[in-house]
């Protein structure tokens, strides 16, 4: 015998606005099967070792070939670079001598990794600090890259890769990207070694993102492959470990070891905004609570229905119940009908507002409302 109970909730359309409600049950079984299909990873691709992280260079540099597209007059900087340069070449002039267009003035920034020899080399990138109209067809002098403890750790040089252009004419001007900064990839050489000494016999592992559960399923983890005490939870972003005494490899071994172990991590609710592209990612296991919205020339309606499912009384069956959720989109107009069964999450509303063509403002806007609501359980965020 099944006894079947449903929850409509309409959204009808009006001239100005209409009422958008959704109905969402947080703990669905769609979504619960959605997260046990969560994959498991490995432990060193989620982590790092404490001390271990990358350091930021920069120095100051001078772009040359520009086709008049360099920096003017007005930036003195660049005209004093220039004299100071060719200076060092022999070359005497003054400030007022160096008057050409094809030469910027730039910042020239890498990344040092936290284990980096002799001869290695770098991506740096290339930006205008002057007044040019774009870096295109430019080459990079020889600049030296520095760490905030003022040490030269590398040298950069080579001609900029610019994904963009500016052009002009006649009072009319067009801009693809951001012509104003370049990058040299492999464009920068490690002048100086950076070493990396590791501990004889502790460790700590640092999360990439905190979380206790997962914090707590490493430190499991590794006491059930090398043994209770191994390795212990610290908070949600922190696991010491300890390397065992029967185990006979050196700490480089024992590291490939724990990273090779894999675990299942946490996934926080989570949904990200890009409001200059439109961009709508979320994790599954975002819900809304009831929640009424008033937004734009839209007709929505979603209907969730529970199954149970009652066994014969001298069966050894259990009583089951299950969900059947179904949305219809209507813009008012005769046909325009989406029907779809799926999850009670954030899925629903982005699927429904995609099948009537809302456009991502619209998306967002309502995103941001039901969150100012309090009806979104996950972490928003907006870049």
């Amino acid at each position: 015998m099944d006894e079947r109970r449903g929850t409509l909730i309409n959204l009808k359309k009006k001239m100005t606005s209409v009422i958008i409600i959704f109905s969402i049950f947080l703990f669905s079984f769609g979504s619960l099967v959605l997260a046990a299909q969560d994959p498991e990873v490995e432990i060193g691709n989620i982590t790092r070792l404490r001390g271990e992280r990358p350091n930021q260079l920069i120095g100051y540099g001078i772009v040359v070939g520009l086709n008049g597209s360099g920096d003017s007059n007005r930036s003195q900087a660049t005209v004093q670079s220039v004299a100071n340069m060719l200076q060092n070449f022999g070359v005497n002039v003054t400030d007022n001598q160096v008057a050409s267009q094809n030469i910027a003035a730039v910042m020239v920034t890498a990344e040092l990794p936290s284990v980096a020899h002799n001869g290695d080399e770098l991506n740096i990138t290339v930006s205008s600090i002057g007044d040019a109209d774009s870096l295109q067809g430019g080459t990079l002098l020889l600049t030296p890259l520095q760490a905030p403890n003022g040490k030269v750790y590398a040298s950069a040089q080579g001609p900029l890769s610019v994904g963009g252009y500016s052009a002009g004419g006649g009072g009319n001007s067009q801009q693809q990207n951001h012509p104003t900064v370049g990058k040299i990839p492999n464009g920068a050489l490690v002048e100086r070694e950076i070493s990396s000494h590791l501990d004889a016999k502790n460790l700590t592992y640092v999360l990439t993102n905190p979380s206790y559960k997962t914090a707590s399923q490493i430190a499991s983890k590794i006491n059930n492959s090398f043994g209770t005490g191994t390795a212990k939870a610290l908070n949600n972003s922190t696991v010491n470990i300890s390397k065992p005494d029967n185990f006979s490899y050196d700490m480089v071994d024992f590291i490939a070891e724990v990273n090779s172990l894999k675990v299942r991590p946490a996934l926080k609710a989570r949904v990200v905004i890009d409001e200059r592209t439109g961009t709508v990612v979320f994790s599954h296991n975002v819900h809304i609570s009831t929640v009424a919205v008033a937004h734009g020339n839209l007709s929505v309606s979603i209907s969730t229905q529970e199954n149970v499912s009652q066994p014969n009384p001298l069966s050894e069956g259990e009583t089951t119940t299950t969900e059947d959720v179904q949305i219809e989109v209507d813009e008012g107009q005769e046909g325009n009908m989406l029907i779809v069964s799926q999850e009670n999450t954030i899925e629903d509303l982005v699927t429904a507002l995609n099948a009537i063509g809302a456009t991502p403002r619209d998306i967002i806007s309502i995103i941001q409302k039901i969150d100012a609501a309090g009806a979104l359980h996950a972490d928003l965020i907006i870049e």
